[in-house]
């Protein structure tokens, strides 16, 4: 057996004796003998995709909805550096990926060889670990070595206190394909009974004890772990509880979902300054409720690994693993008057995206409000997730997943499809044009590749709908051409490329029956970004309003 096809089989069985169930890989000719023992391996699921960027964000979809890891795998050159962006999200995420990367041996690199450059750390600190694997050779011990390997890598990137991605860097000489012998120097097994190497799970951190208070406030972001256990907590303490659509805590009675325009209306915000707020991943989504954190007395940060915590406001005051929230005695003023501003605002916005028609912010209402229980929701970063935390009301049964590590619009569909294929349910997406269109690539699906049940809802308002409600629009002579950027593209068109179906949606009452069926397939509604921009004033006015009135 050649040294290329004893690594590659070897790594491909340890990983997945580790646990690993799905594996993302772009063609190329340097990567052959990972693309050969991963089609011979049954135990795993394959994805081939042939745009390097979708393949990684596939499996950033897959690794995020699965909380699992998974094995993205590519060529040399080019298509290393095409994983960066999805490996930077994954990292600020915190999303197990392996990133396995094809590469020239030493004695090709630096002489200007084809498709050569520069591997080695290519990913920077967006890796929480790198190996360079180094050329396989036929000589005892390389075994031990590649499965041990294999094992550290998987168990890196699982965490557990800091999952994320992974970078191995496996340099193959030719022949790169089976040459017809088996005999090796050594036994290419691996443990019968498992693993290479067996991992213990650290016990669970001692958490931190807060005195018992009625006056306090549980904020919900995106990533954060353990959410029901810390709501429920909440809801015994009296506590209201401010999640985000995408931090899983948005429902029961204590959700206060118009958060974003009670701590914008000052006397509201003054009023209600808490004994204490506990934080749950990385809020960022709402301006108003990151200005109200910055005025907390005792703001506390959960953060499962503590050289990581979110904390963009620099307003902790303590940072801990784990926190108890204690059953506090008292009576219950302090949530009853965040539940009737609350209501008061809801029933305002509600009234106005009644009359609004087709607007960004009652599709993204009307489609949460209309999924089935166990759908997933997966939001466009930009304004598709501003629209569902200004809008959507709380509800159970609905899982919502968003890019927010750094908040980019690439790679989107994606995502959308690998958290789809990963999900035991119907699932859908919401995302913008200028979102679709930057990852049009990821609906090219071969005719052998497992295809997702996703509903991709796309809100075409012929821009970036965000930059109307920023300060940029008020320089109306190069707004448009450098910030609007409208494309006039014919979405249809687009959905035909692919042979994917596609529908148009002219009133938003057809919304709720447009999205049913089975199968990738695309639904558009169209909007217009002025109109859009003054409805979100007139929401702000009519929320505040119906607060000050209290």
């Amino acid at each position: 057996m050649n040294p290329a096809t004893a690594l590659a089989t070897v790594l491909v069985d340890e990983l997945v004796r580790c646990g690993l169930t799905d594996v993302v890989m772009a063609p190329g000719s340097r990567s052959a003998p990972l693309a050969l023992a991963l089609h011979a391996e049954s135990r795993v699921r394959l994805h081939v995709r042939i745009d390097e960027r979708s393949a990684s964000y596939l499996a950033l979809g897959l690794a995020r909805r699965s909380e699992r890891p998974v094995a993205l795998i590519c060529s040399s050159g080019t298509a290393v550096a095409n994983f960066h962006p999805a490996v930077i999200e994954a990292s600020e995420s915190g999303v197990p990926l392996l990133v396995l990367t094809a590469d020239r041996p030493p004695e090709l690199r630096g002489t200007g060889a084809n498709q050569t450059i520069d591997q080695l750390k290519v990913f920077g600190p967006s890796a929480r670990w790198f190996a360079e694997v180094g050329v396989p050779e036929e000589r005892p011990g390389q075994v031990a070595y590649w499965r041990s390997l294999a094992c550290r890598a998987y168990q890196r990137a699982v965490g557990p206190s800091d999952p994320g991605p992974v970078h191995l860097n496996l340099a193959f000489r030719e022949p790169l394909i089976p040459d017809g012998d088996s005999s090796w120097v050594e036994s290419l097994d691996g443990d019968a009974s498992g693993p290479w190497v067996r991992t213990r799970v650290a016990p669970p951190p001692v958490a931190l004890h807060l005195p018992p208070t009625r006056r306090g406030v549980l904020v919900v972001g995106d990533g954060a772990a353990n959410v029901r256990r810390y709501v429920a907590a909440a809801g015994m303490a009296g506590w209201p509880v401010l999640s985000e659509p995408n931090g899983g805590g948005r429902y029961g009675d204590h959700a206060i979902s118009t958060y974003h325009f009670l701590l914008g209306t000052p006397s509201f915000a003054e009023a209600h300054q808490p004994d204490v707020v506990v934080t749950l991943g990385r809020p960022g989504l709402s301006r108003s409720l990151l200005s109200w954190l910055r005025g907390a007395q005792e703001h506390i940060v959960v953060a499962t690994d503590l050289s990581r915590w979110p904390d963009p406001t620099r307003s902790a005051t303590q940072v801990a693993q784990a926190v108890e929230i204690p059953v506090a005695a008292g009576d219950d003023a302090w949530l009853h008057s965040w539940r009737r501003a609350d209501a008061a605002a809801r029933a305002a916005i509600d009234e106005l995206l009644d009359s609004s028609g087709m607007s960004e912010p009652r599709i993204a209402r009307d489609l949460a409000d209309s999924l089935p229980n166990g759908a997933l929701l997966f939001c466009g970063s930009s304004m598709p997730i501003r629209d569902l935390d200004q809008a959507m009301r709380p509800r159970r049964g609905l899982r919502l997943l968003a890019n927010r590590g750094v908040s980019g619009i690439d790679g989107l569909v994606s995502t959308a499809m690998g958290a789809a294929l990963a999900h035991n349910g119907p699932s859908y997406a919401l995302l913008g044009d200028l979102t679709f269109l930057h990852d049009q690539n990821g609906l090219i699906l071969g005719p052998r590749e497992p295809r997702p049940d996703l509903c991709l809802v796309v809100v075409n308002n012929d821009g970036g709908g965000i930059f109307s409600l920023l300060p940029q629009a008020a320089i109306r002579d190069p707004f448009e051409r450098v910030f609007g950027t409208p494309h006039g593209v014919d979405l249809g068109y687009v959905a035909a490329a692919t042979g994917t179906p596609y529908r148009l949606v002219e009133d938003i009452s057809d919304l709720p029956k447009a999205v049913r069926g089975e199968g990738l397939r695309i639904v558009e509604v169209r909007t217009d970004r002025e109109p859009n921009a003054a409805l979100h004033g007139q929401l702000r006015d009519a929320a505040q309003a119906a607060i000050r009135e209290l």
